[in-house]
């Protein structure tokens, strides 16, 4: 064999495997983001494992399924990145809920708080795989599985959310089937403490719940707040990270809305493809500029039946517009 086609053949060896890898891209980035919290970090996570991955496949053997292997090194990657306290949570995690005409206290770090993920980052073609992840995915969950230890975190979210086995499960993190089960029920008690109840999610073969989603973006935009409150649940919660501000039921949210909120009055909604298996919009606010809009938030919406039981809005627009793949400016 000639030197040529040598080099041939490995450069489509290594385009091979490299397809094998980004196979599993999107269910990879979807675990780390449940242990992580960051669609930034769960990004930078599946890039080192595949880089991790490349360079150890000489030394893959089979004796494992390369999904498994990849998630061996993915977890590896996601505990070396936990090594230390912090946590990420949601605002309503933090504190109780403020008055709706408070001022605005000073911002926190993003590594504060949980993140929303891109639906196109985490869910596959697949609907009904689409289907499975959507629950595990909300940002509730994602917020309650942070009060985990890192090793419990991934003993729960591989055995509940992927279905891998106690020996697999065991396997990948170099433990003994009867250790990962004592750290699961440790993990499923906590859990049953800090996850808060579960409210419906988003079917987007629901008219109804289609219409919902149409009538908030009306709502808003038209900065109607009697229509607006009205599709709203009597629990309902409003965050804005990165604030530790939030509010709760129908008429403080408005009344947020008139008062510290009031710079959205105006704005356009842009539908988003999802974040986290829900309605998500990339919210424009009125810039300085007659017609030109500006960057205010990533806002993803929570249902419950034909309700609204979560308005959230990320205001870190300078990471997350790129990440979801919107404009700078929106013109009218």
């Amino acid at each position: 064999m000639s030197k040529g086609s040598s080099a041939g053949t490995a450069s489509e060896v290594t385009r091979d495997v490299l397809e094998q890898f980004e196979g599993y891209r999107r269910e990879l980035c979807a675990y780390a983001y449940r242990m992580l919290g960051s669609s930034f970090e769960a990004e930078d996570a599946v890039q080192d494992a595949f880089t991790r991955a490349w360079k150890a496949y000489d030394s893959f053997e089979g004796r494992s399924s390369l999904r498994s292997w990849l998630y061996k090194i993915t977890t590896n990657v996601c505990l070396d990145m936990l090594d230390g306290p912090q946590r990420r949570a949601r605002p309503m995690d933090l504190s109780g809920p403020s008055s709706p005409d408070s001022p605005l206290p000073s911002a926190q770090p993003d590594y504060v708080w949980v993140e929303p993920i891109p639906n196109g980052m985490a869910f596959g073609a697949d609907p009904a795989e689409h289907a499975t992840a959507k629950d595990s995915l909300r940002l509730a969950f994602v917020a309650a599985v942070q009060h985990l230890p890192a090793t419990q975190r991934a003993i729960l979210i591989m055995r509940e959310v992927l279905r891998f086995s106690a020996n697999e499960t065991a396997d990948m993190l170099m433990m003994s089937p009867a250790s990962v089960n004592s750290a699961l029920q440790r993990a499923r008690a906590t859990m049953s403490k800090v996850q808060p109840k579960e409210s419906g999610g988003y079917d987007e073969s629901d008219e109804r719940q289609r219409r919902l989603v149409d009538g908030f973006v009306q709502a808003f935009e038209a900065y109607d707040m009697d229509t607006l409150t009205s599709l709203l649940k009597q629990d309902v919660a409003l965050s804005m990270p990165p604030f530790e501000l939030w509010v709760s039921g129908p008429e403080n949210v408005a009344r947020f809305m008139v008062t510290t909120g009031q710079e959205c009055r105006g704005s356009k909604m842009v539908p988003l493809a999802g974040a986290n298996g829900l309605p998500a919009f990339g919210h424009y606010k009125p810039g300085p500029e007659p017609g030109v809009y500006q960057p205010w938030s990533i806002t993803v919406l929570e249902l419950d039946g034909d309700q609204i039981s979560g308005l959230h809005f990320f205001l870190d627009t300078e990471r997350m517009f790129p990440l979801f793949g919107l404009a700078p400016e929106l013109r009218a």
